[in-house]
């Protein structure tokens, strides 16, 4: 019999349900990432997402900040937020991530999930629990597993149907853990590297308002210069690429996902020249503005992530 503790897994495993096209579906993907797959910059969904730690540990940054994970963590992704996984060089780390949307007027109920979703939507979404806690949750998934890997299951409405209940099932049970979440963060970085991270929060928390070199040198009290190099040391970019990054993404979002004019959305996330913006626009998503909005955002399905 299978341990509680233990959380089913075959790499390369999946549950697919409907697709992004539809206003309910659910992607279940059991696989194994390594350094080599490592993004360059934080990415989006206009979906939510969970990823399962089952180890090595990793590191996942989430709008500017580094989180140490370890195995048996969840970490909880609302629509929107930038994120990424950081793996470590050696053997890989094994994961499970589900990606899921519900219309926003679910069954009438659509209140009653803004409710059971608050935890994907915490400051530090990120959650660690104690085995009594963690085993209802694993208990749910090997579930789901289980008879997704039967001979019997063919992906029919019914079988559908089953898995829905049960994640409806999962995401109750995870709300009603959440008070009692333990993770704490226990990423190792030096004063320096810190800092830098520090900034790289501001940033994200603070991308439409008028940010530079100077101000942000003299808001945590660092040289021009020293901040310039130790930024592009530690996080491969030099400050003015990454904050444009940051405001693109969310311009890109935005886009998506509200009907405001796109001179509005470019104010809005701090660009102040809108000729500018055009060209930056193109030159970081490879399209203009109203192009990237025309085709949908071109957003990558969860099958293609590399999260």
């Amino acid at each position: 019999m299978l341990p509680k503790d233990t959380l089913l897994y075959e790499n390369k495993h999946f549950i697919i349900i409907n697709d992004i096209n539809n206003s309910t579906f659910y992607y279940f993907d059991y696989d194994e990432r390594d350094f080599s797959i490592n993004m360059e910059f934080e990415h989006y969904h206009p979906f939510y997402e969970m990823m399962v730690l089952i180890g090595p540990d990793a590191e996942h940054l989430i709008e500017g900040h580094p989180f140490h994970i370890k195995s048996g963590d969840f970490v909880l992704l609302a629509p929107s937020r930038l994120h990424k996984s950081c793996y470590p060089k050696g053997d890989p780390t094994k994961r499970i991530i589900i990606s899921f949307m519900f219309p926003d007027d679910y069954y009438g109920i659509s209140e009653t999930y803004k409710t059971i979703l608050r935890p994907f939507h915490a400051d530090v979404p990120i959650y660690r629990f104690e085995p009594a806690e963690r085993d209802r949750l694993y208990g749910i998934l090997n579930e789901i597993y289980d008879f997704s890997d039967s001979p019997s299951f063919t992906g029919s409405d019914t079988d559908t149907f089953y898995i829905h209940m049960k994640f409806q099932e999962f995401l109750y049970t995870l709300y009603s853990c959440a008070d009692k979440n333990t993770y704490c963060d226990e990423t190792n970085h030096n004063t320096m590297e810190r800092k830098i991270y520090d900034i790289t929060a501001y940033i994200h928390a603070n991308y439409s308002e008028n940010l530079s070199l100077d101000s942000l040198a003299s808001q945590f009290y660092i040289s021009p210069c020293y901040l310039s190099h130790q930024f592009k040391t530690i996080t491969h970019f030099n400050l003015m690429s990454y904050i444009q990054m940051t405001r693109i993404r969310n311009v890109e979002y935005k886009l998506i996902s509200t009907n405001m004019k796109i001179s509005d959305i470019a104010e809005s996330c701090g660009f102040t020249s809108f000729s500018q913006f055009n060209r930056i626009f193109k030159k970081i998503s490879g399209t203009s503005p109203s192009d990237f909005r025309k085709n949908g955002g071109n957003i990558k399905k969860p099958t293609d992530q590399g999260v």
